[in-house]
Formats: structure tokens, sequence, C-alpha cells
């Protein structure tokens, strides 16, 4: 696993960054974008009720109206070994496991329930759905600090929020990957993140429903692009090494390594132009997921479509 004689020489906790600017509500209506994790919108809202599903009058552009129900931190636990990033473990109610089917769903949380006025914060489930058996009370998010959302990144276990409803219909696995939709099966899944766009690809790699086999035991073969400024700002190495054991070829890209302490031997650049260097050996049997800034986003589908990758197989979560 060649990504493991990369860090061994680091010395690098499994914590991460990523570069994600707060939005206007204008321009949340105007223009949606892919959710990755923290977007901060200063919300004008109308408090309706105090039932355990509050609605107000918000309407951001990016779904329904949300519904607010009651939520408490289980944990938020640094997650890079530059401070920047945040695992937040969170207990909800029942009504949002059972809505969370998709990799790629987000919710909208805010601090009080009854504040009407309260900032909002729209994050990408980062944790998968539930598996056929399973009856988990939690669900997790990869958050960036800032200079408004401490009280979420900084929580104590106990503290309560206000969550909404489960939103977006996630990557579009089942419609796009499954049945005969396109002459060509899918075999090859390419996987595109940088910062904490990385949050629903975990769901998605996680889930089991890319179908993705272990060396060996067939299923489909994969690899995962994931960009970041230095290695101290890359969230869940830790878990690189389960993911390459489950099938998953982790591709890790440095885009400042002259920052990384200690010497890095990997990919450096952005993800696109690694892509690029690359090729995509089968584009019709090819299909992608894609996660984080907007010029990450518009390359490398505009390189996979061009290569020959069907447009509707590459798939963003919004």
């Amino acid at each position: 696993m060649k990504f493991l004689a990369i860090f061994s020489s680091l010395a690098v906790a499994t914590q991460a960054f990523v570069p994600s600017a707060p939005i206007t509500k204008s321009a949340a209506i105007s223009q949606p974008s892919i959710i990755t994790s923290n977007v901060d919108i200063a919300t004008s809202t109308q408090y309706i009720s105090t039932s355990s599903r509050c609605p107000t009058q918000l309407f951001m552009g990016w779904g329904p109206e949300p519904e607010w129900a009651p939520a408490t931190v289980k944990s938020a636990d640094s997650c890079s070994s530059s401070g920047n990033f945040v695992s937040v473990s969170v207990d909800v109610p029942a009504s949002v496991i059972e809505e969370y089917k998709v990799p790629g769903q987000y919710v909208q949380v805010k601090a009080d329930i009854a504040d009407a006025e309260g900032k909002v914060l729209f994050l990408a489930i980062a944790s998968p759905p539930a598996k056929e058996g399973e009856s988990p009370s939690s669900i997790e998010f990869l958050v960036k600090k800032t200079d408004t959302n401490g009280w979420l990144t900084d929580a104590a276990a106990g503290t309560n929020f206000a969550i909404s409803q489960v939103m977006g219909g996630g990557f579009p696995i089942a419609e796009e990957c499954e049945g005969f939709k396109y002459d060509f099966p899918l075999q090859n899944c390419l996987l595109f993140a940088n910062g904490s766009g990385i949050a629903p690809i975990r769901a998605a790699i996680e889930s089991g429903q890319l179908k993705i086999g272990k060396p060996g035991m067939g299923g489909r073969t994969a690899r995962l692009y994931y960009g970041c400024s230095t290695v101290a700002d890359m969230p869940y190495i830790s878990k690189f090494q389960e993911w390459e054991a489950s099938g998953i070829e982790v591709v890790p890209v440095i885009s400042r390594p002259e920052e990384c302490q200690g010497s890095w031997t990997g990919r450096t650049g952005y993800v696109q132009t690694c892509l690029e260097e690359d090729g995509v050996a089968v584009p019709r049997n090819s299909g992608a997921l894609l996660c984080g800034v907007k010029g990450m986003a518009e390359s490398v589908k505009d390189i996979l479509t061009k290569a020959g990758v069907f447009e509707g197989r590459v798939m963003t979560n919004f």
C-alpha cells in the first residue's frame, strides 16, 4: 500500500482541513453548490411552534423548509494535527436516521431551536446510512473550525442544539450505477474530494452502495483522489488503510508540500491535474463521485466527459 510508506515518515495525526467559505443568503438562493461540510448562513426566520419538529419560514434554495428537532452532541474531537477540523458525533431523533438513505444527503443545524435569527450550518453527513438490521442513534459530521461555529466544534458532550430533517437526494448511485440505463455496466469507480468534501465521499465508501470489491474478490474497482493543502490538514488518514483493504486505491494529493513537516514523496498539485496525468483507462465502464470546491468539480467533470465517461455517471451530491 503506497500511501503507508508515504505517511509513515511523517508521524501525522488523523485530522482534516477544508478550504470553504461562508456564503450569503442571496448567494445560496441564486447558485446552490456542492454540499461539503460547514456553510454558515445568517438567517432571518420566523419561529412558528415549539413542537418536536419546528418549521420556519427559511427557504434557501437548498431544499425544503427546515423542520427543527432537538439533537445532542456526543463528542467533538479534533481530526487534523493542525486542529482545523473536528469530527462531531451527535445523537439525533429516530426520524433523522430513518430519512438518511443515500450518501451525500445533508442537514441544517443551529445552536438554539428557539432562536429565529440563529445562524444555520449546512452539513453533509459523514457517516454512512444505516444498513439493514442496524439501529444507530447517532450520525457524524466533519466540520472546519471558524470564528462562528465554536458552539458546535468546541461543544462538550451533552450540548443540545437544533437539527433539521435530512435534505437532498445525495449521490444518485442507484439510478446511475445500477441496471441497464447505459450500454456499458459500471465497473470502475473514481472518487474525488478536497478539504471537507471527503465527508460525503467517506459516507459513500463505507455505505457499501458502490459495491467495491476487495482485492481478488470481484466487485468494482475504485480509486480515491483526495486533495488537501498539507498533510496536517488532511482528515481521515487513519481510515486510509481500512479503505484500501476494502478495495479503494487511495491517492492523497498535497498542494503545498513545502509546508509539510518531513519529506512528502506522494502526489502533489491538485486532484484534477493528477487525474489528467493518469487518464481514465476504460471511460465507458467508469463513473465518478465528486465533492469539493467548484473549480475542482468543474475541471474533473470536463476531463472525465471528454475522455468518454457518460455525463450522468459524473455524480455530485446536489
